[in-house]
Formats: C-alpha cells, sequence, structure tokens
C-alpha cells in the first residue's frame, strides 16, 4: 500500500482531529495509536500516527517523531504532516521546533510552513499573532495551562525560541491574493534563507488558497485546520456523510483537562442534572483508593445515563495542588487514575466514552490497548465519535478525544443524543 499523506500527530487528540478533518476532505484515513511495529493493512489515503510527545523531554519527542516518520516513508508516504496543537503550546524548549528541525533534517528539505490556524474551532492567526476567539492567545486562559502555559501570541517570536532556523511570516495581505501569491512568496522567503514561515489564516477560505501552495512540499507542519485543503491536490474531494463509529452501550464521560472550555463542560454536565464525581490528586498522593472508590460510585449509576468523573479544577486549585505535588506528579498521578477508571467503566460495560484532555486521551487510549481507531461523525469541529477494539471490552468501543480547549458548553450531553 502506498498513502498519499503521511502525518505525525504530538498527542492523541489532535491525531483524531487532524484525521477528522481529513475523512470530512475526502481522504480514507486511519489512526494508529503509536507508531505499528507492522506495515498497515488495507486501503488509506492518509495514515495519521497518534504520538503523546507534547510534553515529554525534547530528545525523546524527536525520537518518537523520527521513528514515525521512517514507518511512514515505508508505507510510501509522499508528503509529511507535523501536527500540533491550535493554541501551539509548548514549553520555551519545545517540542515544536526541535520536532520540526528533525524532520525537515531527516526528509533534507530547507523550507516549511507552520500554522495553528483552525477558523471553525475560532483559532486564527493575523500578522502572525494567534488569536482564540476575539482574543489573543495569552488572554484565553491559555496562559494558566498546567503544563504548556502561553504568555506570548506571536508565533514568530515563540518558534524562534525553539529552533536555530530563521523563522518568517506570510501575512494576510499575502494570503488573501491566493495561491499563487502564496506560492512566489515562499519561493521568496527561501532565496532570502527563511527556513520555516508562520502563516496567517483568519477563514477556511484562506486555508483552502493555502492548500494549493503547499503541493510537494515534502514537510507541512500545522495545527489540523491547514489539513482541509490539502486533499484537493490528490483530486479527491468530499464524499457526503461520514459513517457512524457509535458501539451501542453504556456511557461515560472521564475528563483531566483543566482548560477554560472544559471547565465549562463539566459545569454544564452537572447543572444538566447527571452524577459527577471529582478526583482529588492529594488523595491519590495519600495512597487512598480512589479508582475503586470511583468505579464503586459509577457502576450502579451507568444504567440511568452518562456518568462524568473528572479531575478538572479552576486555576488556583491546579497551582495548590502542584505547590504539594510538583507539576509532573499531580498530572501523572491524575493521568493514571482516570486510565484506571476508564478501564474500569469499560469492564462494566461502558461502550461510549469521552475523554477531555490531550494528555489524559493518551494515557487512557494505551490503558485501554487500543492500536489502530477508525473515524467516524464529527461532534464538534475537531471532535468525532471513533471506534477501535478495545481488549478490556473484547469487542470494538466508541471513544470521542477531545482537547481541552474545543467543543461547545454542552458537549458532554449533546455528544449522546441521536438526532
Amino acid at each position: 500500500m502506498t498513502i498519499k499523506l503521511g502525518c505525525i500527530a504530538d498527542d492523541f487528540t489532535g491525531a483524531t482531529d487532524l484525521a477528522n478533518n481529513l475523512v470530512r476532505a475526502g481522504m480514507r484515513a486511519v489512526q494508529t495509536i503509536g507508531v505499528p511495529g507492522t506495515p498497515l493493512r488495507g486501503d488509506a489515503d492518509a495514515v495519521v500516527v497518534a504520538l503523546k510527545t507534547r510534553t515529554l523531554p525534547a530528545d525523546e519527542a524527536v525520537a518518537q517523531s523520527l521513528a514515525a516518520l521512517d514507518w511512514l516513508q515505508a508505507q510510501g508516504a509522499e508528503q509529511i504532516y507535523f501536527k500540533y496543537c491550535s493554541t501551539f503550546d509548548s514549553t520555551p524548549q519545545g517540542n515544536i521546533g526541535p520536532v520540526t528541525d528533525a524532520l525537515m533534517s531527516r526528509l533534507g528539505t530547507d523550507f516549511t510552513i507552520a500554522t495553528p490556524a483552525f477558523p471553525d474551532n475560532k483559532r486564527t492567526v493575523f500578522k502572525g499573532y494567534l488569536f482564540a476567539g476575539d482574543v489573543l492567545l495569552n488572554e484565553s486562559g491559555m496562559q494558566h495551562h498546567p503544563l504548556t502555559p502561553m504568555a506570548d501570541p506571536n508565533l514568530v517570536r515563540v518558534l524562534s525560541a525553539q529552533t536555530s532556523r530563521k523563522v518568517g511570516l506570510i501575512d494576510y495581505s499575502v494570503v488573501a491574493r491566493g495561491s499563487e501569491v502564496i506560492r512566489a512568496r515562499i519561493a521568496e522567503l527561501a532565496s532570502q534563507g527563511i527556513e520555516i514561515a508562520i502563516v496567517d489564516a483568519v477563514s477556511n477560505e484562506d486555508l483552502l488558497a493555502l492548500g494549493p501552495a503547499l503541493r510537494g512540499m515534502p514537510l507541512v507542519t500545522a495545527g489540523s485546520g491547514v489539513a482541509i485543503g490539502l486533499p484537493a491536490n490528490w483530486g479527491l474531494s468530499p464524499a457526503g456523510k461520514t459513517e457512524s463509529a457509535l458501539v451501542p452501550g453504556l456511557q461515560a464521560v472521564v475528563a483531566g483537562s483543566c482548560s477554560t472550555a472544559t471547565n465549562g463542560q463539566v459545569a454544564a454536565f452537572i447543572e444538566s442534572g447527571r452524577p459527577a464525581l471529582a478526583l482529588d490528586p492529594l488523595r491519590l498522593a495519600a495512597g487512598e483508593d480512589v479508582v475503586g472508590q470511583a468505579l464503586a460510585w459509577a457502576e450502579p449509576r451507568l444504567q440511568d445515563g452518562p456518568v462524568l468523573i473528572y479531575s478538572t479544577a479552576q486555576p488556583d486549585q491546579v497551582k495548590q495542588a502542584q505547590g504539594a505535588l510538583g507539576v509532573e506528579r499531580a498530572g501523572s498521578l491524575i493521568e493514571a487514575a482516570i486510565a484506571r477508571i476508564s478501564t474500569g467503566l469499560v469492564e462494566r460495560g461502558v461502550r461510549q466514552l469521552i475523554v477531555a484532555g490531550g494528555e489524559t486521551s493518551g494515557a487512557v487510549v494505551q490503558a485501554l490497548g487500543l492500536e489502530q481507531i477508525a473515524i467516524g461523525e464529527q461532534i464538534d469541529p475537531g471532535v468525532p465519535w471513533c471506534a477501535g477494539y478495545a481488549p478490556a471490552a473484547q469487542g470494538d468501543v466508541s471513544i470521542a478525544l477531545k482537547s481541552g480547549n474545543f467543543g461547545t458548553r454542552d458537549f458532554f450531553t449533546k455528544a449522546f443524543r441521536r438526532d
């Protein structure tokens, strides 16, 4: 099998976000959990390799990304797509810059673009500045992210701090004039020694104009938004309604994200009258059987509809836990607990599971033993239902991996409604 587009995603929610956009734009896409040990079976236009590298030490993130690249090249991938979050979140040391550098070097290319723009989810880039909704990124709540706080919305400046390559800008005055002007600007920047160019985009029309200009570029780096303009480069177009990926069974939500959006979704679920249970990292650290207690709480309630188990908290509460336990330990305790709870829920008959948070999703998917998932219908922009085989279920489960910042306030309730 030869695939057209080989994708490397730095977290699991981002991988499904990207695969969702590719499917909606006309590609047959498969998502793998980690780098497969064998060639992919069956036909696909695109393969998205989901990694959990966003917050790893840079050298580990680079090694895993290069392993994914090697596997994708072995499958004959014609173009490589490095996918990161639409909030471009990272530490000052990376990993967006270091991974981009390594992929460029391995591919032998001296130019690529970078843009996290995803207008469907209100992520836009103008004059090189990233907006989340109507405010700059550093005013959106991302400045309080517990692992990758973003205090600077200037993407040229942010990326320049992570790479020794020269970073430039393709601004809106160029993008607005279409693909040929964008292509000419790429050639001009390359001639000036620019190796990575941030690209402005404030609408889907901008991304569709960018797509043809990227034809033949060995490496594209972006959020998932750019994906809507790439399938047409291979003569593909949207094929209509996506097939359902919902497996019958009990329903549950687990949330580890502390983003503003997820905080609102937790509040809306509780306001709807549905049962919800909060996890306390300090009790986990004290050795209490929080996982067993959570499963005992959930089991009698599952028959009556979806339940929510969450560690979502406000920024001051997150800082309190991090102050007591340390940033890494607080996060790892919660991730491990939610992963074990998710496995226990599936063992108790849950077949439709929503997971909120990128790091949390990675831990849950690995705990469930999912190796490959099929992309189903979209719930909200960037969040589809997916389905895959889970050993704990001895069969398929449906799972929605929601980035912490994605989804409307009623996401946790509307996802289970069938119109």
